[in-house]
């Protein structure tokens, strides 16, 4: 429509089409110069038929396109131990926020207590170990048996 051209432009905008121009940049359909001269336009740029005339000779790229599928990691070969840093699509779950969460509470706790331990100034009496020791073996068993760990936000209520 013609009187869209002349609705001024947002910040969004303007960061929306400067986004646009870096992906053609990268995609070599402009050069450096154009680049930076429709980019100073863009930032400039009062409405929005304004930052169409700066796409209006590109094609039109989708940003939320999802990845190509050839991008995608071959599977591991049959008998490779799902170690952590070769991680599978399947595995990838392994070092999702919530586990990395989890190890880094475990981590921190147990620093503290040796710290503590180390203060205390009794290096033959081990009770640090008594609390991080269970719990890294729990949080282990959980990581290599691919369960979630434990979360401590609101439970469900089951209406049986």
């Amino acid at each position: 429509m013609a009187g869209e051209r002349r609705i001024r432009a947002s910040d969004a905008d303007r960061d929306r089409t400067a986004t646009l121009l870096r992906e053609h940049h990268v995609a070599g359909r402009l050069t450096a110069e154009e680049f930076n001269e429709r980019l100073d336009k863009a930032y400039a740029a009062k409405t929005l038929g304004e930052l169409d005339d700066l796409l209006a000779d590109l094609p039109a790229i989708d940003l939320y396109q999802l990845p190509d599928a050839s991008l995608r990691r071959p599977p591991s070969p049959p008998g490779t131990p799902p170690l952590p840093w070769l991680m599978t699509t399947s595995q990838a779950a392994r070092l999702s926020p919530a586990w990395r969460a989890a190890w880094g509470s475990w981590l921190s706790a147990s620093l503290l207590m040796v710290v503590i331990w180390l203060a205390s100034g009794h290096p033959s009496n081990l009770w640090f170990l008594w609390v991080a020791g269970p719990w890294g073996v729990v949080l282990l068993g959980r990581w290599i048996t691919g369960g979630p760990p434990r979360s401590r936000g609101p439970r469900r209520r089951r209406d049986w």
